[in-house]
Parts: structure tokens; sequence; C-alpha cells
């Protein structure tokens, strides 16, 4: 099983080591993990140059040392992007992209540097804000430089109780055009399970969105907890392949040096239970 969005002490809101989550991955059976520290670019965000990549390459070169010959360990990245960063993520990636294995597209903001977060919520509907988030999401995709964009459905997860009325049917015809976007681009999007283990008590995206764009042609899956402790390391994964197989996609991507692969979700279910 692969759990490619994990993050460590390189990112500004998680204390745990590579080690430890290396340890937890191995001791829960996890075979892939990809440290997928934020990357932020937004001025106002207090993980704002908080990144250090020549420290974090050091770190990643001393666990696959320690932990290589039981665990495939990636180079990987959780890249904040906005049009409105544009041209400091594009500095970014330029300098740096071939060193990674792996690249999450997130979109953690709305326009002028707001959070995705409850008080966006007093001003806007709630198709107000998806509007502009997948429009965000479709850029992102179109950019090439992400292999799979992160939890695509995030807005949910932050609904203030009084609008939690959110089903997914609501953003169907917003998500036509970013899943032709992701199709055409060879990107696809992370099953994010934080979500169930915390609001919104279900995946980001959950089965719904996940089978729309099996329907459209989609294959592109990977799989992630974004842990910020090793104890969530792998949490949910199974459950996830599990649904995924119930949707319609037969396998998940393993990544290599920014290329996928597919990997049949039939024989990491055997591979977990032998």
């Amino acid at each position: 099983m692969f759990d490619y969005h994990v993050h460590t002490d390189f990112s500004v809101d998680c204390a745990t080591s590579m080690a430890a989550s290396c340890a937890a991955a191995i001791d829960v059976g996890i075979t892939e993990i990809a440290f997928t520290d934020h990357i932020d670019h937004q001025p106002s965000d207090p993980g704002f140059g908080y990144y250090r990549i020549e420290d974090y390459f050091r770190s990643l070169d001393a666990v696959r040392e320690e932990f290589g010959d039981r665990l495939t360990i990636l180079a990987g990245a959780e890249i904040d992007f906005h049009t409105d960063t544009y041209d400091a993520v594009e500095q970014f990636v330029n300098a740096n992209l071939e060193r990674y294995d792996f690249t999450i597209g997130s979109v953690h903001y709305a326009a002028e540097g707001e959070l995705i977060y409850p008080p966006l919520y007093e001003r806007f509907t709630l198709d107000e804000v998806f509007t502009p988030y997948l429009q965000q999401i479709e850029a992102a995709v179109r950019t090439g430089w992400f292999s799979s964009i992160g939890h695509i459905d995030i807005p949910k997860r932050y609904l203030p109780r009084s609008q939690r009325t959110y089903e997914p049917a609501d953003i169907w015809k917003r998500l036509q055009p970013v899943f032709q976007a992701m199709i055409e681009s060879s990107v696809g999007f992370e099953i994010n399970t934080s979500g169930i283990r915390q609001a919104p008590k279900t995946s980001m995206p959950g089965p719904a969105i996940v089978r729309w764009y099996a329907d459209a042609g989609g294959r592109r899956i990977t799989t992630g907890t974004d842990s910020h402790t090793e104890r969530t390391v792998g949490a949910g994964v199974a459950m996830t392949l599990e649904m995924l197989r119930l949707c319609g996609i037969p396998d998940v991507m393993s990544f290599r040096a920014r290329q996928g692969t597919p990997v049949s979700i039939d024989q990491l279910m055997a591979r977990r239970a032998a």
C-alpha cells in the first residue's frame, strides 16, 4: 500500500521526523511513502519561507539509508498553488522540480491570500466558494507541474455547521472541465484519507466524485493520509482501496522521477493479506 501524502518537521505545522514516519509505515504495511512537505508561496502563510530544501534532501538520504531495504521512500512536495502567486511557484518549480519523484498541487487560498476557512463562508455561498476554487484547481492541472491534485473538494471540510448541506452533486457541473483537464494533462488526484478521521468524516474526495471521474475516463489516482504525526501514517488507505475498486478504479499510481505507473489494487490487497 502507498501513502503519498506525509508531512514531517520540514512543514511548519508538523513536528514529526522522517524516521518516525518510516518506522510507522513499515509497522502498518505501507510499502511506498512520499514525504510531501508544504512549500508555501502566500506571503501571509505561517509556512512562507519555512521549507529548507537542502536539509530536506539530506534527511531523505539518511532515511533511505536506514529504511530503504524495507520501504520505498520518495522525494515529494505539496506545493501550494494559486494564480495570485503563479510567478513564485513557477520560479520554485523551474529550479527544483527535477529533484522530486512526486508533487502534489494543492489550493488552500481564495483570492488575495484569504484562506479557505470559515470566515470566507460568512460572505459567500458554497457555490461562490467552490466555483473559483475549482477554477484554480483546473489552472493548477494545466501547468503540468503536478503529479496529483490534493484534497480536490477540501472546501467541504471547513463548512460552518449552518451550511453543512453540501452534496457532491452540487459541484458536478463544475468538476467536468477539471476532469477533462486532468485527462488531457495526465494528472490525477489523491484520495486524501484525513477527512475520514476528522471533519468531514469522509475522504476528500468521496466515492461520488471518484465514480464521476472514472465515468469521464480518468484513472490516475493516488492515496495519501495527509499525516502530520506518525500515528496516522497509513490510516484509511486499505479502506480507500476497497472504495476505489467499487467505483471502477482498478489501479493506483506509483511514481518514480515524476513518472507514474499503475499498480493493481487487487495486487496490493493480496500482498497485504499475505
